[in-house]
């Protein structure tokens, strides 16, 4: 008698690569959004359980109003910007507001050991100034230091992992 052969996770799933200044959303269970090389970059994880709608921006900078032209061209490389179009996409996949569970991962102090710009923790700053205004809470977080990060969100479970440096895998 033959067995089928294991389910293999890894060959099922697709990966969706959101890069800087980036944003994906979806609501395929076998989609796995991940996003590398987060140093003083924000990402922001949303996801709703009950719709089973993920999605992730890769933001690099606070505010648009720095750049208008440039945040007009691609909205994903600001937080103000790029945090309000990957809740609206959510939103049109079916995603609620009431059910969004948010994570988000970043904010390093890269480059700039002195903190003279200190771009890292002004983009967490205006993440968190955004999501407090919009009442949203954040549920798990892995900012600061001075660390790149990884963070991979799969569509099917809601789970979020991420990889530090050269660390192991963990779940936020």
């Amino acid at each position: 008698m033959e067995y089928p052969a294991p389910f293999n996770r890894e060959k099922s799933q697709t990966k969706r690569i959101v890069g800087v200044a980036d944003m994906a959303v979806s609501k395929l269970p076998v989609d796995v959004l991940i996003t590398y090389s987060l140093g003083s970059c924000i990402a922001v994880v949303i996801y709703d359980p009950v719709a089973k709608v993920g999605g992730m921006l890769h933001y690099m900078l606070p505010e648009s109003s720095i750049d208008p032209e440039k945040a007009q061209k691609n909205p994903f490389m600001f937080a103000d910007t790029g945090i309000t179009r990957l809740f609206k996409s959510s939103y049109q996949l079916g995603a609620r507001k009431e059910n969004i569970v948010v994570k988000t991962a970043g904010g390093a102090q890269m480059l700039d050991p002195n903190g003279l710009f200190n771009i890292g923790k002004r983009n967490y700053l205006a993440m968190r100034k955004i999501l407090w205004k919009n009442n949203v809470a954040l549920a798990a977080e892995h900012v600061g230091g001075d660390v790149n990060r990884t963070v991979r969100l799969e569509i099917d479970t809601g789970r979020v992992i991420l990889k530090v440096g050269g660390e192991a895998e963990i779940a936020i």
